[in-house]
């Protein structure tokens, strides 16, 4: 509408009150152009006469909060645009990403990797890829076929219980050029990072947020629970967050440390004087995933293994965490944390951590711990409201896993659980039988 020159409709006419908002002539039916005065009256009065909700609480609100709503939901349509395919994800979670992926008006077929570049090359869009479950060739394919890649990843506030575990996200991020945890290259959020303006009032919602995360003590797995280990008086103490050892942000944002055993050998000696809690990641602990250490390898290094405080009420605790890459180190920051980072996870290089690793070239601006926050839980992931099914907000996404108020558990989850307890009794039994 705005490319044209004039538009024939009534004042009465949506079109004509939204064609006066952009100052394109409207012609009414009597041939004269209609007073641009008046549709802007006019459109007062029908924005004024409406009354408007929260579409999430169901609570009223004014029309600025509704156009604030829109306005993020067209964001979210725009960055779907052009999408021609989706490869690589698991047949659990592809109901919720055929919900982030919708453009308005459709989502994009889940196809073969093979079937998904042709039907990318020839529709001359972008393949969606889950990165760990596509073949190491694909992205040279890609490349080679003039076939761009948008690469999908779980977000930083995702949901109640673990991805290993079948629990569907509640957020993703969608990355046209790399992905978040791979700091060999440049990706959209660490070019947000680097160049964004970072206006006061985005900062001050950032703030807000943040607050809200941190009162109702939400991580990226919902809320914390547990016992609270008993920490020594008078000593420094450190808190040494493990991962899992072939994850691609420990393979590519880890810096070259080899796994959670070289990472725990590295806390040590930078910390000899400390005592050292390790904290298994919890997909490890459930069985799931690999870099299991046996606890007597732990206690080599580190003075105490935890597995059941809340991890947030461990985090205030210590005098510092240590982290490889995860983003244990980045819910840290948000608590006002002093945090080491021996790889170089998104939120190390900008002035915000003590950094062990040699620095990213493209990073060294200095952010502001909010700054840091709005471009990774505002600007950067999509969220998906567990009860409406549209598309949200972090400050609903937080309210949401606060409340318990997220997927039921489905018979796929309970029998994953069951089998990540079956793996981990089998790890411990061999441990007990070779001593």
């Amino acid at each position: 509408m705005a490319q044209a020159q004039s538009v024939e409709a009534g004042i009465e006419d949506e079109l004509a009150l939204v064609a006066g908002l952009l100052e394109v002539p409207v012609i009414g039916p009597d041939g004269v152009r209609i007073n641009p005065d008046l549709l802007r009256a006019t459109l007062k009065h029908r924005i004024g006469a409406a009354h408007y909700r929260d579409c999430f609480t169901g609570e009223p609100v004014g029309a600025e909060h509704a156009v604030a709503q829109l306005a993020d939901w067209r964001r979210h349509l725009d960055g779907n645009q052009g999408i021609a395919a989706a490869t690589g994800m698991a047949f659990w979670k592809r109901e919720a990403i055929r919900h982030f992926l919708w453009d308005g008006q459709r989502s994009p077929p889940f196809l073969s990797p093979r079937r998904g570049l042709r039907r990318a090359r020839y529709g001359q869009g972008a393949l969606a890829i889950w990165p760990s479950r596509v073949p190491p060739t694909l992205v040279a394919q890609a490349q080679a076929q003039g076939v761009a890649l948008a690469r999908v990843e779980d977000g930083f506030l995702r949901s109640r219980g673990l991805g290993a575990a079948l629990h569907p996200p509640g957020s993703i991020v969608v990355d046209r050029s790399g992905i978040y945890y791979n700091a060999l290259a440049a990706n959209d959020l660490e070019t947000l990072l680097a160049t964004q303006d970072f206006p006061p009032a985005l900062v001050e919602r950032a703030a807000r947020l943040r607050g809200r995360i941190c009162a109702s003590g939400v991580t990226k797995y919902g809320q914390d629970a547990g016992q609270m280990l008993d920490l020594p008086t008078g000593r420094r103490t450190v808190l040494a967050i493990g991962q899992v050892d072939d994850d691609l942000s420990v393979q590519l944002g880890g810096a070259g440390v080899a796994d959670n055993l070289d990472f725990l050998a590295r806390v040590r000696r930078a910390e000899p004087d400390a005592w050292i809690i390790y904290r298994p990641h919890p997909d490890v602990q459930a069985g799931h995933r690999k870099g299991h250490l046996a606890d007597a390898t732990v206690l080599a290094h580190a003075n105490a293994i935890d597995s059941g405080s809340p991890l947030m009420a461990l985090v205030q605790a210590v005098d510092e965490v240590h982290v490889l890459s995860s983003l244990t180190g980045f819910e840290a920051l948000m608590r006002g944390c002093r945090v080491t980072v021996h790889g170089m996870p998104f939120y190390a290089g900008w002035g915000l951590t003590r950094d062990l690793a040699e620095p990213v070239g493209r990073r060294g601006r200095r952010l502001l711990l909010d700054e840091l926050v709005a471009a990774a839980l505002i600007l950067y992931p999509r969220y998906l409201d567990p009860v409406t099914r549209l598309p949200c907000g972090p400050e609903v996404m937080t309210d949401r896993l606060a409340s318990g108020t997220m997927e039921p558990t489905t018979w796929l989850i309970r029998l994953r659980s069951v089998q990540g307890k079956l793996r981990r009794f089998m790890t411990l039994t061999a441990e007990y039988v070779h001593g």
